[in-house]
């Protein structure tokens, strides 16, 4: 894992031009942590599963575990149990959704996108700019495919390739949400939060503030994940 530093602050979380799910913004502040450069990838999910730690991929349609040629690709077809597996094996866990989209803000800035305010297209996010998803190539991406669209720290694919898993349980408002940066664990819930968007999704999904959900046990070709850790 290639470890990128993230400076903590204070920011404004969620958007008054999104989704109702995305209000209301609310001040949040972020203590310094580390998250992983790039979404865990084939090569470092399977590392895992050799190891004896983890457990197989799903597979069929555009599972990236069918294709041992995909290396460098993001990992999906996992679901969030798996993706919690794998981060513990790495010293690591699960990016808490305020920690997620300070990160894809570039550090928290009040931008749209990762990069800023520029729309979206293939020129920075692996998605569906019309020509069909992942611009065209019906699947994922290498990871870091699209450096025009990383974050001001140099995370990549922050939006775009996968969706990825957080470690919070999925409300439809901020309504109680932490304002210090933690997981919302309390009351649970019965979906788990994805952000990020993906490779089938258009430019009004691959935003940093935009929210998504599913069930735990949920896994399909557009999800992935990547890790975080207090910062040592």
């Amino acid at each position: 894992i290639e470890w990128v530093r993230i400076t903590g602050g204070n920011f404004d979380m969620g958007s008054n031009d999104g989704r109702p799910n995305e209000k209301p913004v609310h001040r949040v502040t972020v203590p310094t942590f580390e998250m992983s450069k790039t979404t865990v990838t084939f090569g470092q999910y399977k590392a895992c599963v050799d190891a004896g730690t983890c457990t197989a991929a799903g597979t069929g349609g555009f599972c990236n575990w069918d294709n041992s040629d995909r290396g460098s690709h993001p990992i999906n077809c996992v679901d969030w149990d798996q993706a919690q597996a794998f981060a513990s094996w790495v010293g690591g866990r699960l990016p808490s959704e305020a920690e997620w989209e300070y990160a894809a803000r570039s550090g928290g800035r009040d931008w749209k996108y990762p990069w800023g305010d520029e729309s979206a297209t293939c020129a920075r996010v692996v998605m569906d700019d019309g020509r069909g998803s992942g611009c065209g190539r019906d699947g994922t991406w290498t990871v870091c495919s699209k450096p025009t669209g990383n974050t001001a720290q140099g995370l990549c694919d922050m939006v775009g390739n996968v969706w990825e898993w957080v470690q919070d349980w999925y409300h439809d408002s901020y309504n109680g949400a932490p304002t210090d940066g933690s997981a919302w664990e309390l009351p649970k819930g019965s979906q788990r939060v994805k952000r990020g968007g993906a490779m089938y999704n258009d430019a009004s999904v691959v935003r940093s503030a935009l929210r998504n959900y599913d069930r735990p046990t949920y896994c399909n070709s557009d999800l992935g994940f990547r890790v975080a850790r207090d910062s040592l």
